[in-house]
């Protein structure tokens, strides 16, 4: 690890490359390469470095981990560009390398370490956010309370103020496997292969054989095993590829199986890598006979805008590229182009003028990746499957049950979205597909406005329709003028497929229904491009795999699989879900209560502010004697078991409708508190009103302990000790408590309580009302819901 963001100058490696993992940063586990400048290189030693003089311009803190903009202005030369691939950032570890040469560019708070290290995205869940505006509502009650209580006081006090007062005097008171599947080149047909290893005997037979297509051929595996950003890794005779996608690893491992083995890298290239938004990547080398040559690879979209016109077998790799898209596989195409010494050079230095720029130099690299990323001539096309996990379309089947609507957001082509669709489940045979891929915005919105008109009546309805649309219509789809026609169009259909939208676009398709559509939206994606998406959904949920981490290290909830979201959600968010809101509930129910009973005592005592309970009681009251049940409500607590929440998805929509807890359930809690409290204190008021004291400590105590007994569902052995152990907790403090005045005289009001010959019978009539009660209103609750149901 390094004590601050370094500049790589010297390396023990002969080409001046390291290697780097960045777990402790994004999670990723597999190496890097960061390259030392060909200008340093040399600098073996303590004493050549310190004879290194020169500046560092660069631009300013910030938490962007994979981008750096500087240059290194050597005395006596010219400016040398510095980018990510010459940073060691904090917090990353060397592989494979015994030592480095550094220049520190940042330290502390200024790393890239540190400025990570910020909070994540604030997010509220439906039952904080309701609950937070009953809080406003119960103190404004309480300042009402206040206010009665006071105006009450000074009536009482002008109106019998004259009197004489005695008073005794008493004391204290996706599996993410991927496969090089196929691979389609010039005239000769695809071959899928249905084994994990790819493998066509005709290649490099037709190689051997020096067929017509064989320098094709070559090229085409000479592309797949050099056009990459994979890290070799030599572990005996054996090589373990490093990629940063699953996709590369499996491109160049199939190469490797056709005997085009990838072993080394080295600094004198110059790669162009990809993004997410490029869709793209290159690399221009200098082949053995040392012609130029730029290789490029990508989508299939982006790669056909940049064929040269001289381009052969377009119509049939596109043919094949239908096909595979058929067959639900992720497609690539593959082309290059061969460059002059004279073009290079012009190209190189506007690339160099370009990468010196501290200011828009993304921009300017890009305009310079246009310029030389032309004229190509196409090779053909890759497809690599990407195997649905185990459990992916029986859940997506499930959540389907749960009336949860599900929109899909892909990087693929069209065909291979729907297909993917198809696999899942998503998309059934009967559905019809109402397909969106429109050039302007005013194609977009007749083609939206349209189908609307066809929908008639049911617009707003889900109806057995599939909605697919490409990133380019969506562009125009997410518009001001024609968001909320789109959106109407969207809800009405069962399933929603966007294809070859960008990271962005996910991020802002999301942020739309969140805005407009009164739901809860959840994001679930495994790759760096769906970190957006997930931090902008309520619920963010991330799949750790061959993607990386980074998905996963921005997500509320991280899973292995997909197939584990059904559980998340169906049975842990719905327990969870029923336990918080039944805590809530509770606390609010006990409080309100006691509390209550204070201000109907305020009745009788002229205003006085004098208690009703002795201290101590109701200082223990929410420590001791009523804090267990709260913990098995919000612990153990269970609507229903695991195997009734799998087998009936539609209990889900308890949940979803937010049933346990709004605005009239709480306000129903307390108001079921409120009566409670009249019973708890007006019966003994009236029917005990010149006994030797109030016994209401008690009948409170009980009273909540019973109640929550009431509200549990799942009854365990802490429940039990919940409920019977915190009511044996007080007669236990209670009876002691009661007998110990006058010996230690810090309780005589609680004396002789237990002995009175009407405590057993008030308690008795006190709980026989109070729980009769609740019983009435629970079976009449529990009756309704039936009704309705049926």
């Amino acid at each position: 690890g390094s004590l601050g963001k370094q500049l790589c100058v010297g390396v023990d490696e002969p080409q001046a490359m390291c290697y780097v993992e960045t777990a402790n940063l994004d999670g990723e586990t597999n190496l890097k390469i960061r390259q030392g400048l060909s200008h340093t290189a040399d600098m073996q030693t303590r004493e050549v470095l310190m004879k290194l003089s020169g500046t560092i311009e660069c631009e300013g803190p910030n938490r962007h981990l994979y981008d750096f903009t500087g240059n290194l202005h050597i005395d006596g030369k010219s400016p040398v560009p510095l980018g990510p691939d010459q940073i060691l950032l904090r917090g990353t570890q060397l592989r494979n390398t015994q030592w480095v040469f550094g220049i520190v560019v940042y330290t502390g708070h200024d790393t890239k370490l540190m400025q990570n290290s910020t909070k994540a995205p604030l997010k509220r869940s439906n039952v904080e956010k309701v609950t937070n505006v009953q809080i406003l509502v119960l103190f404004g009650i309480l300042l009402v309370m206040a206010l009665v209580s006071s105006v009450g006081a000074l009536y009482w006090n002008g109106s019998q103020g004259g009197k004489n007062w005695y008073i005794k005097k008493m004391g204290k008171c996706w599996d993410g496997v991927l496969i090089f599947s196929v691979l389609s080149h010039s005239r000769m047909p695809p071959t899928p292969s249905d084994s994990c290893d790819f493998d066509d005997p005709r290649l490099l037979k037709n190689i051997e054989d020096r067929h017509p297509t064989a320098p094709c051929i070559q090229e085409f595996l000479t592309l797949l095993a050099v056009c990459h950003t994979v890290v070799p890794e030599k572990d005996g005779e054996n090589i373990i590829y490093q990629a940063s996608s699953p996709d590369e690893a499996a491109l160049v491992k199939g190469a490797r199986k056709l005997g085009f083995v990838f072993t080394a890298r080295t600094p004198y290239s110059v790669i162009i890598e990809a993004v997410s938004d490029k869709k793209r990547m290159s690399v221009i080398v200098r082949t053995p006979s040392g012609q130029l040559r730029l290789y490029c690879k990508g989508a299939d979209n982006v790669i056909f805008e940049r064929l040269s016109k001289d381009s052969k077998y377009m119509e049939e790799t596109l043919c094949h590229l239908e096909y595979f898209a058929t067959e639900g596989l992720r497609t690539l195409c593959v082309a290059y182009a061969d460059l002059s010494e004279r073009e290079y050079e012009e190209w190189l230095k506007v690339y160099q003028e370009a990468s010196t720029i501290l200011k828009d130099r993304a921009q300017r690299l890009e305009e310079c990746y246009e310029i030389i990323e032309k004229n190509l001539l196409l090779l053909g096309a890759t497809a690599i499957e990407d195997r649905l996990q185990a459990g992916v379309p029986e859940t997506i089947a499930t959540l389907l049950k749960a009336e949860i609507k599900i929109w899909v957001l892909t990087g693929d082509k069209q065909e291979t979205a729907i297909n993917i669709g198809y696999s899942c489940r998503l998309v059934s045979q009967n559905m019809a597909l109402i397909l969106l891929k429109e050039d302007s915005l005013d194609a977009t919105r007749a083609a939206i406005t349209q189908h609307c008109t066809d929908l008639g009546n049911l617009l707003g309805k889900e109806n057995d329709v599939a909605l697919i649309i490409d990133g380019h219509t969506l562009k125009y789809a997410l518009s001001f003028e024609v968001r909320r026609s789109f959106l109407d169009l969207a809800l009405s259909c069962k399933a929603v497929i966007c294809c070859r939208v960008s990271p962005l676009q996910k991020s802002e398709i999301v942020d739309v229904v969140k805005k407009r559509v009164k739901a809860i939206t959840l994001a679930i994606g495994d790759g760096a491009n769906d970190v957006g998406m997930i931090q902008t959904a309520h619920v963010g949920v991330g799949i750790s795999g061959n993607e990386g981490m980074q998905a996963t290290n921005n997500s509320d909830y991280a899973i292995a699989q997909f197939s584990y979201l059904e559980k998340l959600l169906l049975v842990h968010g719905a327990w969870s879900y029923n336990r918080v809101t039944k805590c809530i509930l509770y606390c609010f129910y006990k409080n309100v209560v006691l509390y209550i009973i204070e201000l109907w005592f305020a009745f009788v005592n002229g205003f006085s502010g004098q208690i009703l309970f002795e201290r101590w009681c109701i200082g223990l009251y929410n420590v001791i004697f009523t804090a267990l049940p709260p913990f098995t409500l919000g612990i153990f607590e269970r609507s229903c078991t695991q195997e009734s929440m799998l087998r009936f998805p539609q209990l889900y929509k308890i949940t979803q409708n937010a049933e346990g807890f709004n605005t009239k359930v709480f306000w129903g809690h307390c108001i079921n508190a409120l009566v409670h409290s009249l019973i708890l204190f007006w019966f003994p008021m009236k029917a005990l009103e010149h006994g030797n004291g109030f016994m209401i400590s008690t009948y409170v105590v009980v009273t909540v302990c019973l109640k929550a007994g009431l509200e549990t569902t799942a009854w365990t052995k802490f429940s039990h000790l919940a409920v019977w152990g915190s009511m044996l907790i007080w007669l236990v403090f209670f009876g002691v408590y009661s007998t110990i005045w006058p010996t230690i005289p810090i309780a005589p009001d609680m004396k002789g309580q237990v002995s009175a010959p009407y405590y057993g019978y008030a308690f008795s009539q006190e709980e026989h009302g109070a729980v009769t009660q609740e019983e009435i209103v629970r079976a009449y609750d529990t009756t309704k819901k039936k009704s309705r149901k049926k």
